[in-house]
């Protein structure tokens, strides 16, 4: 069973430092280890030292790629790092990042980004017009990410005379879609962040040089202070002269409100708001949106957590933790067996006996995607003595597929669709019938917005509303199908 597929999956991190004296490699290291929740089939590092720019990568987690002898070999003044989930392209050493490139003027560069292109079909057409890639991917290769195809297109804009930054002016207003590129030529570190900044990017300073990241938490565990979020449009140039900055386009924002939901650690902050502190106050509010008499609250660890402490703390209830998380079992290269497939939730989670027996309980999810997850869980309550089980969920429902970093199932795959109907009363009675569960409510989608102290136009909410602010992209089967289903409506 592939629990991972019943929820959410994260898009990429990235992170890139300059700090000439500094062991940038291992900073890299645990800046990624950081961001591990955002990614985790790949992780890769490359670093410069103004003559030279080594790459390495693998797949699998940032402690499995990653040992004390391969970082000590990655000597330089400059890094970028990356740790991946595949939003385009398969799960292929190949895809991973970061992508190196030598460019026809002979310098070598390193991207790596976070996010996903929707006119990706148009860069590649581009790239095979220009000979840059051929059937099986970028050449030298064998890529077939939106991420292979944008470094093939910038390295082969740096032709005699002109820099790295040259090319990303030239490239990057023709870019479109969701993306935090991280690109290095071995001397100084570049950033820039989507016009419409659907995926955080966060500048930090360091005494002796600077830091971006995805998220404000792989600052902190570097020791960096946070500067500013990178502004949407704005690519950034860092080396000994500094910080420089410049806009290479501007539209209206449409941050990821499912970052404050899910997919952000809570310990980030992301445009001013903690993220810990919204998924209290979704707790809050979804506790007010359909209460219940209950013995206690409880989360499904670890991203329910701090909504049921909102819950908790707003209705009353007492929070207790009756659910106890395995934190060794993630994504293994170890396959189990027929007898533990069939034990599914228990090699994640297990219910504390003593505290559910007999309780009525209130159970905080952050979303419900397929709704397998759910199901097994509530019979595995039940098993467990409980009197009976309410679910509270910390989104909306999801019924729309993402097109900008996040794979969520396709429409005909998510719960949400399979009442057919648009009411939210008739969706939430149809999955609390599927999943078994006495009550079920979700968060409505404004008090999801009002959580996170953003403007609603400032978001993109599509996931939950249907409405894509950047648009849908072209040959993915999915945004066609999506296509029909709004034109039928």
């Amino acid at each position: 069973m592939d629990l991972e597929r019943d929820t959410p999956r994260e898009e990429c991190g990235v992170f890139g430092i300059w700090a000439p004296g500094e062991d940038v490699s291992k900073m890299t290291y645990f800046g990624l280890f950081a961001l591990q929740h955002r990614g985790q089939e790949g992780a890769g590092i490359a670093v410069g030292d103004r003559d030279n720019l080594v790459v390495f990568k693998d797949t699998g987690l940032v402690s499995q790629v990653f040992d004390e002898p391969v970082l000590e070999a990655l000597q330089g003044d400059v890094a970028i790092g990356h740790t991946r989930y595949s939003t385009a392209g398969g799960n292929e050493w190949e895809n991973v990042q970061p992508m190196f490139r030598t460019a026809p003027n002979g310098t070598d560069i390193a991207l790596a980004h976070n996010g996903n292109l929707t006119n990706y079909m148009e860069l590649q057409r581009e790239a095979i017009e220009k000979k840059l890639i051929s059937a099986n991917g970028v050449k030298g290769q064998g890529s077939s990410s939106d991420t292979a195809v944008v470094s093939a297109l910038l390295a082969d804009l740096m032709t005699e005379g002109r820099t790295l930054a040259d090319a990303a002016r030239e490239l990057l207003p023709r870019v479109q879609g969701a993306f935090c590129f991280m690109v290095t030529d071995g001397r100084t570190l570049y950033a820039a962040r989507d016009p419409h900044g659907v995926r955080p990017l966060s500048l930090g300073r360091l005494d002796g040089g600077w830091v971006v990241a995805s998220e404000t938490c792989a600052l902190d565990i570097v020791g960096a202070s946070f500067v500013r979020d990178i502004e949407p449009g704005e690519m950034v140039a860092i080396d000994e002269s500094g910080v420089r900055s410049e806009r290479f386009a501007e539209t209206p924002r449409a941050h990821c409100v499912f970052e404050y939901v899910y997919v952000a650690r809570p310990d980030s902050v992301i445009e001013g708001r903690s993220v810990n502190e919204s998924r209290i106050e979704i707790g809050r509010r979804l506790s007010k949106v359909n209460p219940v008499e209950a013995d206690l609250v409880m989360p499904v660890p670890e991203s329910g957590t701090p909504a049921a402490i909102g819950y908790a703390e707003a209705s009353g209830i007492p929070f207790k933790q009756g659910l106890m998380k395995n934190a060794y079992v993630g994504r293994t290269f170890i396959q189990p067996s027929d007898t533990l497939r069939q034990l599914g939730l228990r090699l994640k989670l297990n219910p504390v006996r003593e505290v559910i027996e007999g309780k009525d309980l209130v159970v905080v999810d952050d979303s419900i995607v397929r709704g397998n997850t759910q199901r097994k869980l509530i019979r595995m309550l039940r098993e467990a003595g409980a009197a009976s089980v309410h679910v509270r969920i910390a989104s909306p429902p999801v019924k729309w597929p993402c097109f900008y970093g996040i794979d969520f199932a396709s429409p005909g795959e998510l719960i949400a669709n399979h009442g057919r109907t648009d009411s939210d009363e008739a969706i939430s009675e149809s999955i609390r019938t599927m999943i078994g569960a006495d009550s079920l409510a979700f968060v409505p989608l404004e008090d999801t917005i009002a959580a996170s102290n953003q403007p609603a136009e400032n978001l993109c909410a599509a996931c939950f509303s249907g409405t894509y602010p950047l648009g849908l992209p072209d040959g993915n089967p999915n945004a066609d199908l999506v296509r029909r289903i709004q034109k039928d409506a």
